[in-house]
């Protein structure tokens, strides 16, 4: 019978000092050996279980970023101080007594639907309406945030510290979102909110991805984001029963107390404590694995053995220091790095703030935000497939001009086709949706190895660029009704554009040096 508890004696051998002596009479120092897949394959039930596990925090991720869609929607209001009794307000901003105007101070707003929100609650209108997409691109740039110092404080501290961290800051500012009396401390606590959200997001993705073997990593990546979909989808349930901002802020806040239990289920990265050394730990996790998959004739100790011994021998070779400048240095990568960013931040502004766009569309806001989640869901399915089918390049074009044609459609289509606007901004977000699931997998194979995590970071700070810019692209539908369709229909057939500049990726070797970079797809 296998034993289903270790004792550390067991792995005392196994440790820093005996592997990296180069000297082993049954170990190949050149045959790479991955620990972690050898010992416990690709997938199995204790990689289940832990990534559905983490993938619950997706739920907190798409409501805390897309909640302002409920939080500040689009009131009508009439101004009621200075009383226009004696006068008369065209745009209920300024009030004309007697051929002098007169700013409005005080507003009555239409409750019919949200009995208060952010906007009603402290006047976000006239001239403070700028003040509802800073909150949003306060978010958004918390977000952006949260992914760098969580992520850095993840290759110091282990995964799951900053994990348990994040989530705890989450949950206390979430709450404190809810209950502050002044909207400038709202400001704050949605920017501390917003850092422990890219803190869950990039901790919880970096464990899946270590856990699982490499044939699993491309389906993963696309599972993973299912429940973001139904985040987005379950938000509009809360939203219609929690129709006050505040009480809507609690509903997508205490959920989080159940993400506190990872404590318990959700182990360190085996594969982090490997890389600073820490094996015996390592092999306890590794042991564990090993039982709940029932893998039979494992040999954990001597598998992190083997792995230590063609780590320390390989170490002078992984030594180089990626810079960013790296991937603009050379003519050839700096074309593929800046037609790449450029598809990263019309996926963010496009993503978000084609969601936000949806409340204007025309038609009950909670049935269209639920279909424009729901919709997504089919929509990854078909990123996996058609990348799998016709090739990251193609794909990426195929979704982008899907999304851009359908925004630019809006503009004709009147307001009182209500179902056919909602189709059409439906169609973006799928659009978007596949875009990003593709620009993701694409990003990773085409940047070289030396350069890989410098040129997804820097991706991913492209996409909170347009994300953060997205909320004021909105808004511009009070300026002109059709300039919000019109840049999120422009800017992804640009970015189709510019993808017949990029090599295909699927099925090739990877680069791994610079060089290989600069020589891929010439």
């Amino acid at each position: 019978m296998k034993k289903t508890t270790t004792d550390t004696s067991e792995y005392a051998h196994v440790n820093a000092k005996q592997v990296s002596n180069g000297k082993d009479d049954h170990v190949d120092p050149d045959a790479h050996v991955d620990a972690v897949q050898t010992a416990i394959g690709n997938l199995g039930r204790w990689q289940i279980v832990i990534c559905l596990a983490i993938s619950l925090v997706k739920f907190p991720v798409a409501w805390h970023q897309l909640a302002i869609v409920f939080m500040a929607p689009h009131q009508d209001y009439n101004c009621t101080e200075p009383d226009t009794a004696g006068g008369y307000s065209e745009d209920q901003c300024t009030v004309n007594l007697n051929g002098t105007l007169t700013k409005c101070t005080e507003w009555e707003y239409d409750r019919t639907i949200f009995p208060e929100t952010i906007i009603s609650q402290w006047n976000l209108v006239c001239d403070r309406t700028h003040y509802a997409n800073i909150q949003q691109s306060i978010l958004m740039f918390g977000v952006l945030l949260g992914n760098i110092i969580f992520g850095s404080l993840s290759d110091r501290y282990g995964r799951k510290p900053p994990l348990m961290v994040s989530i705890v800051l989450q949950l206390l500012s979430g709450i404190g979102c809810a209950v502050v009396p002044w909207f400038y401390a709202l400001l704050l606590m949605k920017f501390l909110s917003a850092l422990a959200t890219g803190g869950t997001m990039v901790n919880s993705y970096v464990i899946c991805m270590e856990i699982v073997g490499t044939k699993w990593r491309a389906a993963i990546t696309v599972l993973y984001q299912i429940p973001f979909s139904l985040g987005h989808m379950s938000l509009a349930g809360l939203a219609f029963w929690f129709r006050h901002w505040q009480q809507l802020q609690i509903a997508i806040t205490l959920p989080s107390i159940i993400l506190l239990s990872y404590w318990w289920i959700v182990p360190e990265s085996p594969r982090w404590l490997l890389a600073v050394g820490k094996q015996r730990e390592a092999c306890k996790i590794l042991q564990r694995a090993v039982d709940v998959n029932k893998v039979e004739h494992v040999d954990v100790p001597e598998i992190v053995r083997k792995h230590c011994l063609h780590q320390s021998l390989t170490k002078t070779t992984l030594d180089y220091k990626a810079s960013f400048f790296d991937l603009l240095r050379t003519p050839n990568m700096r074309v593929k790095s800046l037609c790449i960013f450029f598809n990263w931040i019309v996926c963010g502004m496009g993503l978000f703030g084609i969601s936000q766009y949806i409340g204007q569309v025309g038609g009950d806001i909670f049935i269209n935000f639920a279909v424009s989640g729901a919709i997504q869901i089919p929509g990854n399915f078909v990123a996996w497939w058609a990348m799998n089918a016709l090739g990251r390049r193609i794909t990426l074009i195929c979704s982008n001009s899907i999304s851009g044609v359908a925004c630019l459609c809006l503009i004709i289509v009147s307001n009182n086709m209500a179902w056919l606007r909602l189709l059409l901004a439906c169609l973006g977000i799928v659009g978007m949706s596949v875009s990003f699931t593709t620009v993701y997998l694409f990003s990773g194979e085409l940047f070289p190895t030396v350069v890989r995590n410098v040129g997804i970071g820097s991706s991913s700070m492209c996409a909170r660029v347009g994300s953060i810019v997205a909320p004021f692209v909105v808004s511009l539908s009070y300026i002109e009704t059709w300039l919000p369709p019109t840049i999120f229909g422009i800017l992804p057939l640009i970015g189709s554009a510019l993808c017949l500049l990029l090599p295909e990726t699927a099925e090739c070797a990877l680069p791994e040096t610079l060089q290989d970079g600069e020589d891929f797809g010439k």
